[in-house]
């Protein structure tokens, strides 16, 4: 009988096994795919933003989305900071930070870091692409331990798509929402969430937490960011944005999503839905419950245009539908106020160690007051001014200084006054002819001759017939020219949304006069005048001219085809032949011909 000492028996295994391991070979894609995943990490780690309350009251995270600095967190995460704040990169370096719009119902804030041009930016996914089961991400901050600034990575699947949050308090509201099981605590909001790829799907807010405590139980929510994107050109003009509602109620019967009520002064109204009609696609999506509908108009700002398709009878209609706030100005404010004094659901993001802070504080940055808070680092004070319903006005001032000058200098019209006389064709046949004064304007069609006057209420002056105002949109545009920024009326900078025929979205001035809401769009690369919006009443569809084909008129660069639409019908398309200036006053007040 042969007998083996157990110490050699377990020294012989050993030495099998460490020959086996030295044997095998990693299989190269396993390899690749390692090294292909940690450079994605890299990658979205420099873009990766840790920010602090400069008064060690909270913090959270963020994501950079331009190299001047511009980034993207949560409101609940900026709130505390009010005005300014710090930020860590993974440089190790600490930047100041400032506040420059908030979207206190999506829980979306933009800030911009400043002492540099260069920063790290993260690649911007379609977030629409995104399904259930790819790998993802999630870089952040949680619990503020990044002292170095270098954020923590946890990684995961997308659980769920679309998913839609019930408000939290009487303000806040998740909706289309990536769900994911990466680890997101607080500390984590606001910061990103990437795709395998390193590419940016969404923006951590939300998560699900053991006992309402602190600490995630593997669900939490992402605002797409294909969301936040589409709100960043309106956060950019400072103020405080809201979203769009479509004026109407809705409930699942049966299959459908039918109107329960419907506002008549919400344009939904004006384009025909009523009351019993069924919504099939809003926004190219098809529309199959009341919480469907919610999500797709939670991922759009106020103003914006989409296509709607309802159904009454077996008869299916299409229209663009523009959609209205969910608050007005005031109310806004009001809220965004008193929700500072309401519970809500726990989120990341509050202060370090003290569970009592997890909802979201919500004074506005930007309200007469908040100075009083803390001192303003120099850095920040040169690019932050209070004023009421904005979040830093002075980024409002900035973009309507860039549109007017950009518009000015490139079209040469600052001495072009109220007297034109222009002739042309008319696309469907036959000539126009019109001239224009300070104080009346009269316009020639083939159909018919029109006129007004522009003293008394101006509201009543919406010659030609079935136009909308047209010949009083022309004297705005004039007044506009003539007065410049700061006599027109009240002006400001309303942020990127479509208009035109073609839904393009381009930069917006809004200026009021005499009780009238004009809008001007100007394009991103010419600095162009494109079209101008002139809404003689809340619940009136305003009268829309479309301009194109610019070329010079006696030196000047004005555009020579005008396309008028009122009521999304069109009313006629002008093609400019001749554009003269101080040609003449029209000899009377004409009245209104066929047309």
């Amino acid at each position: 009988m042969n007998c083996y000492h157990p110490i050699l028996i377990a020294a012989s295994l050993l030495s099998s096994a460490a020959a086996v391991r030295g044997a095998v070979t990693p299989d190269p894609a396993v390899m690749q795919a390692e090294d292909q995943r940690a450079a994605a990490i890299a990658k979205a780690s420099a873009a990766t933003v840790a920010v602090f309350d400069g008064a060690g009251a909270g913090g959270g995270s963020a994501v950079l989305i331009s190299p001047d600095g511009f980034a993207v967190t949560n409101f609940h995460v900026t709130s505390p900071c009010g005005a300014a704040m710090k930020c860590g990169l993974n440089d190790g370096k600490l930047y100041d930070a400032v506040i420059v719009g908030i979207d206190p119902v999506g829980d979306v804030a933009l800030i911009q870091l400043l002492g540099r041009d260069d920063f790290p930016v993260a690649e911007i996914a379609d977030s629409d692409q995104v399904r259930v089961g790819d790998w993802c991400f999630a870089s952040g901050n949680p619990f503020l331990l990044a002292d170095d600034f270098t954020p923590t990575i946890t990684y995961g699947l997308v659980s769920g798509v679309h998913r839609y949050q019930y408000p939290a308090g009487t303000l806040l509201e998740y909706t289309d929402c990536l769900q994911t099981d990466a680890a997101i605590n607080p500390g984590n909001s606001g910061g990103p969430l990437f795709d395998a790829q390193g590419r940016l799907i969404g923006i951590n807010g939300r998560g699900s937490f053991e006992k309402r405590g602190r600490v995630n139980v593997g669900v939490g929510y992402a605002i797409s960011i294909n969301q936040v994107m589409r709100f960043v050109p309106m956060l950019k003009s400072g103020r405080i944005v809201d979203h769009a509602t479509l004026g109407a109620t809705v409930s699942t019967e049966e299959g459908s999503v039918v109107v329960d009520d419907i506002l008549e002064t919400s344009d939904a109204f004006r384009r025909g839905l009523q009351y019993g009609d069924s919504i099939v696609r809003f926004a190219d999506r098809e529309i199959t419950t009341a919480n469907a509908l919610k999500n797709v108009l939670g991922v759009y700002p106020s103003g914006w245009r989409v296509p709607l398709t309802y159904r009454r009878e077996g008869e299916s209609f299409n229209s663009q539908v523009r959609l209205m706030g969910v608050h007005d100005e005031s109310e806004l404010i009001e809220l965004v106020q008193s929700e500072e004094e309401q519970p809500s659901e726990p989120h990341p993001g509050g202060p370090k160690e003290e569970p009592k802070d997890n909802g979201p504080k919500l004074p506005v940055p930007g309200l007469e007051g908040l100075l009083k808070k803390k001192k303003l680092p120099a850095a920040v004070v040169g690019k932050y001014e209070a004023r009421r319903g904005y979040a830093n006005y002075w980024y409002n001032e900035q973009a309507q200084q860039r549109l007017w000058t950009n518009y000015v200098e490139r079209s040469a019209v600052n001495d072009i006054g109220y007297d034109w006389k222009l002739v042309g064709n008319v696309e469907t046949g036959g000539a126009f002819e019109l001239i224009t004064s300070a104080d009346r304007a009269e316009l020639t069609l083939p159909t018919g001759h029109s006129g007004a006057i522009f003293t008394g209420d101006l509201a009543d002056q919406l010659s030609p017939p079935r136009s909308g105002g047209l010949l009083l949109a022309i004297n705005a545009w004039q007044r506009f020219i003539d007065k410049g920024l700061r006599r027109f009326g009240e002006v400001y900078y309303l942020g990127k949304l479509p208009h035109g025929t073609d839904n393009r979205v381009e930069d917006c001035l809004v200026g009021y006069f005499e009780g009238m809401e004009t809008r001007f769009f100007f394009a991103d690369e010419t600095g162009d005048l494109t079209g101008i919006e002139l809404f003689t009443a809340d619940d009136a569809d305003p009268c829309e001219i479309s301009f194109a084909d610019f070329k010079e008129f006696e030196g000047r660069r004005l555009p020579q085809r005008w396309l008028i639409r009122h009521a999304e019908a069109p009313f006629a398309e002008l093609v400019v032949e001749t554009w003269n200036v101080n040609a003449g006053k029209p000899s009377a007040a004409p009245q209104d011909g066929a047309n």
